[in-house]
């Protein structure tokens, strides 16, 4: 489709903003042609490095998932597959002749195999649900995965037999679990998610694990190709103890299951290191706490004993890899961006890279991901400010080297907000806060701009200084554009995220928040009756609280909030795990403190012109409570409106067309409210 297509197809979304419309800037029609690479995997021998490749698609109103391979010394990038099939989760083969992936290439999303010198893709699986945790053994015979394995539903009344060519009502749900219903699933279908092995040329699969208990997350082959460690919670009583788990191993022929370790929490993401004598994985608490961070544990294959890894680094770790025999390597948040580092078996740590970056493209959340082998070859998702998720490589000595531009032929012919970062404290404590903020494009700072803060979501997630296709929309509309990681923000350690412990939200984060505006206003081209206000579920819940303290912003825009903590706990899909980690005890034993965290505890003092969004089949932050909030606020006759995203669950932007309603919905209600 052409540009000149595109932007007649937007004419309308794009209208809702009543600001002029600046060619070269970042316009709504332009979230269709972005793209961002993801899950890299390097090849064993560090020559190749195959990816994903997400693109916009117009006409399906989707994101297409190709695949493509990079010479890492030529920078040569090659399809391997881009058509309109799908294709996801690239593993190499030890030898590094084949790679494993999931694709509905013949029809059903299946394990293919292609093989390289050959040219040839052969579908070798015949599986009746979807599959994750692909994995090769490392005699390359074996495809080790989890699959779900469905249960019959439970059945209480015995119904009479409908006589032939009647036509009844859809029979009775009996629902009898206590997790039963996820966001962006739906009710969930009986059944537990279990271990299988299948010949990696192609066969039967054979199921490994047996029982009423889920077995998830990255699986580890021992040496011999033999057997296969994994993470499971196979305690009776899972559904109440979500934040355990141990690792096990599973005999390949016997199916014998051993239990490796029984420590407080859960232990899981296990990888041995290429001799097999060392098995490194990680380590969570499962203290009733809102966050906690990931430790690093390397456990003695022949002893079975484990101990930490640098026991004090007051980080989470994710995705530990080996780099050599006494080396790893291993990503973490920090101060709002993603690092990858070195770490030995002693503990010493070194940063490689702090630019891991760019795989959402919405907000500026830190995310991204990278590939290891155990000659220290790394690849990663390279990405910054100004661009979505890239393919780069770093050595073991910090060098980085960028191999591909995905939206050069885009973002290379706009002109994007710049990102600045911001430091201050909160008038609550005098506590350091970390904000960025985003000037428009040809900024004057003898000029006053109107300002949008957005506050973003978990809360124990974070921005950074990342791509945001959201944020650099407001900018082009002539918007400063102000976010902040307040308390409660991964990447700064516990003691930072466990400020806001039972304090969700409060005048607490609210205060670091305001304290950001004031210190924006401070710096002189902020118009201070100007200052409109934004955020997304966790985001959504402050911003509505925020409006419900004070009347200093314009207007504000509150998207899939909590607006009644008594309520959504117990209608949510999250309540199991969150009742007991971010509130002191039950709702009924505890109504005045969840009544204290909730906005309609303070809707009596709102007086700000609201808008309010939120997906119809949103089951993390059901429609009932956008739904109070609204009605509320009509009562109280204040200028609102609400709303509602279709067949949209949680995650609303999923769709590029309903990312860009987020947004002109958002900018045409400020337009609304500027001066």
């Amino acid at each position: 489709m052409s540009n000149s297509v595109k932007s007649i197809f937007f004419l309308s979304l794009c209208s809702l903003s009543s600001a002029p419309s600046v060619a070269n800037t970042f316009q709504a029609s332009d979230i269709f042609d972005l793209e961002y690479a993801s899950s890299p995997a390097i090849s064993p021998s560090g020559e190749h490095i195959v990816f994903v490749r997400n693109s916009n698609n117009i006409m399906r109103d989707a994101t297409d998932k190709s695949m493509w391979i990079i010479n890492s010394k030529t920078g040569q990038l090659t399809p391997l597959f881009s058509d309109d099939k799908q294709y996801s989760s690239p593993v190499w083969s030890p030898s590094g002749d084949r790679i494993a992936f999931i694709s509905n290439l013949s029809g059903e999303k299946q394990i293919h195999v292609h093989y390289l010198k050959q040219n040839r893709t052969a579908m070798v699986s015949k599986l009746q649900s979807g599959v994750s945790n692909l994995t090769w053994s490392p005699n390359g015979k074996w495809l080790a995965f989890s699959q779900k394995v469905e249960e019959k539903p439970s059945v209480i009344a015995k119904m009479p037999a409908a006589p032939k060519g009647a036509k009844w009502a859809k029979p009775a749900i009996v629902i009898d679990s206590a997790y039963y219903q996820a966001d962006g699933k739906g009710l969930i279908k009986p059944g537990y998610n279990h271990l299988f092995v299948l010949p990696a040329e192609g066969g039967t699969a054979q199921q490994l694990t047996f029982g009423n208990y889920h077995h998830n997350g990255r699986l580890a082959w021992t040496k011999d190709s033999k057997s296969i460690v994994f993470s499971a919670n196979r305690i009776d009583d899972w559904e109440y103890k979500t934040l355990d788990g141990d690792l096990f191993k599973v005999d390949l022929f016997s199916k014998e299951l051993t239990q490796l370790t029984n420590f407080p929490g859960k232990e899981f993401s296990p990888q041995f290191s290429q001799n097999g004598d060392k098995l490194v994985y990680l380590q969570s608490s499962n203290a009733l706490n809102p966050y906690r961070n990931n430790k690093l544990k390397l456990m003695d294959w022949r002893s079975k004993e484990s101990k930490h890894i640098h026991a004090d680094f007051d980080r989470s770790v994710i995705s530990p890899m080996w780099i050599g025999n006494d080396t790893i390597a291993i990503s973490y948040d920090d101060f709002g961006k993603r690092k990858i580092a070195s770490i030995t078996t002693n503990g010493n740590l070194k940063v490689l890279t702090d630019s891991v970056s760019g795989t959402t493209l919405g907000r500026p959340y830190i995310s991204g991901e990278f590939s290891a082998n155990y000659n220290g070859d790394i690849a990663f998702t390279y990405g910054n400010a100004t661009r979505p998720a890239d393919i780069a490589t770093v050595s073991p000595k910090g060098k980085s080297r960028q191999l591909t531009k995905l939206n050069e032929d885009l973002l290379g012919h706009r002109k994007l907000g710049e990102v600045h970062e911001i430091n201050y404290t909160s008038s609550f404590d005098g506590e350091s806060i970390q904000g960025w903020y985003i000037t428009p494009p040809d900024f004057d700072p003898s000029k006053k701009y109107p300002m949008i803060l957005e506050i973003h979501g978990g809360p124990h997630l974070a921005y950074g200084p990342h791509f945001s296709a959201e944020l650099q929309r407001f900018a082009a509309q002539g918007y400063v554009v102000f976010y902040d990681n307040h308390r409660g923000s991964s990447s700064y350690g516990e003691r930072f995220a466990m400020l806001l412990k039972y304090k969700y939200s409060s005048k607490e984060d609210f205060a670091d928040h305001n304290s950001g505006v004031d210190a924006m206003i401070a710096k002189g081209f902020i118009d201070k009756d100007q200052v409109f206000i934004a955020g997304g579920s966790a985001g959504g819940i402050a911003t509505a609280y925020a409006i419900g303290l004070t009347d200093r912003f314009a207007a504000a825009v509150v998207v899939k909030p909590v607006i009644n903590w008594l309520s959504k706990v117990l209608t949510a899909d999250s309540g199991l795990r969150q009742i007991p980690t971010q509130f002191p005890g039950m709702p009924w034993d505890h109504v005045e403190h969840y009544w204290q965290r909730s906005p309609l505890s303070l809707v009596g003092n709102v007086t700000t012109p609201t808008m309010l969004i939120t997906g119809e089949k949103d089951l993390r932050t059901p429609m009932a409570e956008t739904e109070q909030y609204y009605q509320a606020l009509k009562l109280k006759k204040v200028d609102s409106v609400l709303i509602k995203i279709p067949g949209a669950y949680h995650g609303i932007a999923s769709k590029p067309s309903r990312m860009i309603s987020k947004i002109e919905h958002t900018l045409a209600w400020f337009e609304k409210y500027k001066k």
